[in-house]
């Protein structure tokens, strides 16, 4: 395990090519409101450990069974084309994205429930199950480039050649509209969080791949909770985009073999949540392949089994020195197992 105290807590990164990148939304009010009108859309649970990984309580945000697509990631792109059925403007459209699984059932789900069509790239390294899970939805597949970084590259090049709209959960310049609206559809489960936790927890862990999940959840706790929560986010030792980006003071490209945490294999960050969590995070962890195997296990002891990209926080939880009984910590559990 790697740990990086990151120096820019509380005041973010003072960078020229961040000075037109928003901070991720803290509006969960305008989530709640579309979210209300869905059959699907109910809180899912938050369960509490005792003694857990050297902590004296753990709470577990289980997104598992989000809207029965299996991860939170549900409440992104579906709420992103919900505005736009709202507006008038989805039905007929063609969505395109590339995805490492989660985000392209995300956008698939939201086509089909709202007459639209979706196209979603995926690299090599992804799962069947995923494809199959896609199709399911009636998403047209696209295999193309063995890492994710290659599908999002052929994914952008589809929308501009066939007049799709690109709908992706990462940012970059010139690219802000769509995931800003990705990331504050992750805003109903931070509330959600909120509202069931009361007490502010010591200690949060957030997973982080391109950082749209690890970026909404860390911006609104910090509307909620104020800097009480020290907040660490966490990343494979494959791909550590965010920490690297925010040793640099700007955004860069990192280099590393494919991880087992795959939805987590990002080498490229989110400049929105880059932004948001060079201002919100305490400390970027590094988690090994190893750390984060052991960790599986584990989870599937206490009932909670899931993926290595899924339990990437808990995974660092375990790895780490125990914070003590007086710790108490919040971690979110994102995807269901494969």
């Amino acid at each position: 395990m790697q740990v990086y105290d990151n120096p820019h807590s509380g005041q973010g990164l003072d960078h020229d090519s961040l000075s037109e990148v928003p901070f991720p939304s803290v509006d969960a009010n305008a989530v709640g409101a579309l979210l209300a009108r869905c059959p699907l859309a109910e809180a899912t649970p938050l369960t509490r450990l005792e003694d857990f990984g050297g902590a004296g309580e753990v709470f577990v945000k289980d997104e598992r069974f989000r809207m029965t697509l299996g991860s939170f990631k549900a409440l992104g792109a579906a709420y992103a084309i919900a505005r736009d059925a709202e507006e008038g403007k989805a039905k007929g459209r063609t969505y395109v994205c590339a995805s490492a699984g989660n985000h392209g059932l995300s956008v698939t789900a939201g086509a089909l429930a709202f007459g639209a069509k979706a196209v979603i790239y995926l690299a090599e390294s992804v799962p069947q199950d995923f494809q199959d899970r896609l199709e399911a939805f009636e998403a047209t597949v696209v295999r193309e480039g063995a890492i994710y970084e290659e599908s999002m590259a052929a994914a952008q090049k589809a929308a501009e050649e066939n007049g799709w709209e690109l709908l992706s959960d990462s940012s970059w310049p010139g690219y802000m509209e769509r995931p800003f609206r990705v990331m504050e559809g992750y805003l109903a489960l931070a509330d959600e969080t909120v509202r069931e936790m009361g007490e502010p927890p010591t200690h949060i862990f957030l997973q982080a791949g391109v950082g749209g999940l690890a970026g909404a959840c860390a911006a609104y706790f910090r509307e909620k909770w104020g800097s009480e929560p020290k907040i660490i986010v966490v990343e494979p030792e494959a791909a550590p985009a965010l920490l690297e980006s925010v040793k640099a003071g700007r955004c860069v490209e990192t280099q590393g073999p494919v991880s087992s945490m795959g939805r987590l294999d990002c080498k490229e960050p989110s400049l929105i949540a880059l932004k948001g969590l060079a201002r919100d995070a305490d400390r970027f962890t590094l988690i090994s392949e190893e750390e984060a195997e052991a960790a599986m296990p584990v989870l599937t002891e206490a009932g909670l089994e899931s993926t290595p990209s899924g339990g990437a926080g808990l995974a660092a939880l375990l790895a780490g020195e125990p914070l003590g009984p007086e710790a108490r910590v919040l971690c979110i559990l994102s995807e269901a197992p494969e």
